[in-house]
């Protein structure tokens, strides 16, 4: 419901509104659950998931020496202050390799308000990482030295500028601007946030990125899938499927320097607006003695230890009102796991006044009716999902699915006007492709011996027990916990209205830029659903 003050002979006097009217027609979740659609595939579509080549005067780089690029900035817990990061020098790969030295270069950053002068300078640390192989043939790589300063102090809701770099080479980045988030409060958001996954380095991820640019974010969120580095050997051969085209190959390789490609091609955008980022599948990137995610957590950096995360797998931050989780999909989430203890005492910690909105991301979805990855998260729901529940998350985010879909609000595959809202937007443009199949379409269902997740192992999935689909491993018709679904390539926006109404349009690239594919309030009910835990 939505209030309208008016002054009548000076006295005023509050009329109670029809929130239809205020939302000018757009539907909310008190309008549902709504049911099922699937929007007809355009096949026109299916193009120009091509990876940019190294060629592309977006990916080369544009700086000498050891100037600073690949420059991001990411939030820390709270508003008052936030990382920057970037690279200097040269990465290397082939045979023989000889690594940087990290302390060879200062990472210094000036800042002070925008508009008056740089009073303000950070030290921070430097680190370099190599991606290993101990296989003969195989290219080892060696990145530049990369940087992340944590600036502290800020102003919410303030704009900075700022430099980056080593002023004793000297090597100084130009300048550069970013705007803190609000104060923490029940009526303090930022004005959008971009929800983004599966993006990869392709002529779709370019209309994507030029599409969400277009929407003027105050936040990025990446939900894993980062520039899949893994679709190619150490020889810079790549492939739309690794496995099909590389089936002998000793060890899944990858190819690093599609990272600093990536971070070349998107720094235009996080310089200024910030990025927080949670693991993917194609961040694994196994090498030497075992080790995994090495690229992910050398080259972001993330508010774990602000949040007491011990790992860079999962954190949790604020972004005014909203609280966001990232979960590591990856990452051990069993009930005697650290992740899940942590993630346990965070939920606790959680002030509904102070941060009423509560909302979740990890990679690979739960409630997802496409054949792709079907149910391939099972365990991780299973040993999760009470806990988000008890404690009334509200949104949830995930990628992993080359496709869209939102659902009604559910709980453990049953509908319930407490449960999350689900949104999978996994429809970045990577070279993968999109997703185009469903579960309940006839000769779709997998077996379900197929559907462990390969990295986490463990199996979960089974029969459905009980509802429409009892006796069954996939229902028979598109599932009523699936509000919406559709194959296009595209992103979202969540503007946070205040402490109860949130609007998210989801835009798709064939599209006109204010055009929105999907457009729905999302309506939180605390006195319907108070936290239980």
């Amino acid at each position: 419901m939505g209030l309208v003050s008016i002054s009548i002979t000076g006295l005023s006097v509050l009329f109670t509104l029809s929130f239809t009217f205020v939302r000018g027609g757009i539907p909310s979740t008190l309008d549902g659950p709504f049911k099922p659609v699937t929007v007809p595939l355009d096949k026109s579509l299916r193009g120009n998931a091509i990876d940019l080549p190294d060629t592309d005067p977006r990916v080369q780089k544009l700086v000498d020496g050891f100037q600073p690029e690949q420059i991001s900035v990411s939030l820390s817990a709270t508003y008052d202050s936030v990382w920057i990061s970037w690279i200097t020098g040269d990465f290397q790969i082939g045979d023989n390799i000889t690594q940087l030295d990290p302390s060879s270069i200062e990472s210094f950053v000036f800042y002070g308000k925008y508009g008056y002068p740089i009073t303000h300078q950070k030290t921070g640390y430097s680190l370099i990482y190599n991606q290993l192989y101990p296989f003969e043939g195989l290219q080892n790589y060696t990145s530049g030295i990369i940087h992340h300063v944590r600036l502290t102090g800020l102003k919410p809701n303030t704009l900075y500028q700022y430099q980056c770099g080593d002023p004793n080479i000297p090597a100084m980045s130009k300048m550069y601007y970013f705007k803190t988030m609000p104060i923490s409060g029940p009526k303090s958001y930022p004005s959008r946030i971009a929800v983004v996954g599966d993006l990869g380095l392709t002529y779709n991820t370019t209309s994507t990125i030029d599409h969400l640019i277009s929407n003027h974010p105050d936040l990025v969120l990446l939900v894993g899938d980062v520039c899949y580095a893994n679709m190619y050997l150490t020889n810079g051969t790549g492939s739309d499927c690794y496995s099909c085209s590389f089936s002998q190959t000793p060890i899944h390789e990858t190819y690093q320097p599609r990272w600093d490609y990536w971070g070349r091609y998107m720094q235009p955008l996080v310089s200024k607006v910030p990025i927080m980022v949670v693991e993917g599948n194609h961040e694994i990137e196994e090498q030497a003695e075992n080790q995994t995610f090495v690229a992910y957590s050398s080259r972001f950096a993330f508010p774990s230890k602000e949040s007491r995360s011990s790992s860079t797998l999962y954190y949790s931050f604020n972004a005014g009102g909203i609280h966001f989780i990232m979960l590591g999909a990856y990452k051990s989430y069993g009930k005697t796991d650290d992740q899940y203890k942590w993630l346990e005492r965070d939920l606790t910690n959680v002030d509904r006044e102070v941060t009423p909105w509560l909302v979740a991301a990890w990679h690979p979805p739960w409630y997802s009716t496409y054949k792709a990855h079907y149910r391939e998260a099972e365990c991780m729901r299973v040993a999760m999902e009470d806990l988000l529940y008890k404690y009334r998350v509200d949104i949830v985010f995930n990628g992993h699915v080359h496709a869209y879909e939102r659902s009604n609000r559910v709980y453990n595959y049953t509908l319930d006007p407490c449960g999350p809202v689900y949104i999978t937007v996994g429809d970045g443009g990577n070279r993968e492709k999109m997703a185009i199949e469903h579960a309940d379409e006839p000769g779709n269902c997998p077996e379900p011996s197929t559907t462990p997740d390969k990295y986490m192992g463990g199996f979960c999935a089974f029969n459905f027990t009980s509802g429409p689909a009892a006796g069954k491993f996939c229902w028979h018709q598109q599932p009523e916990y699936s509000a919406f679904r559709e194959s296009s390539f595209g992103h979202g926006i969540i503007e946070v209205k205040n402490e109860t109404h949130a609007l998210w349009t989801w835009h798709r690239n064939q599209d006109l830029y204010r055009a929105a594919g999907d457009q729905i309030y999302i309506v939180r009910q605390p006195e319907r659903c108070p936290v239980v835990a």
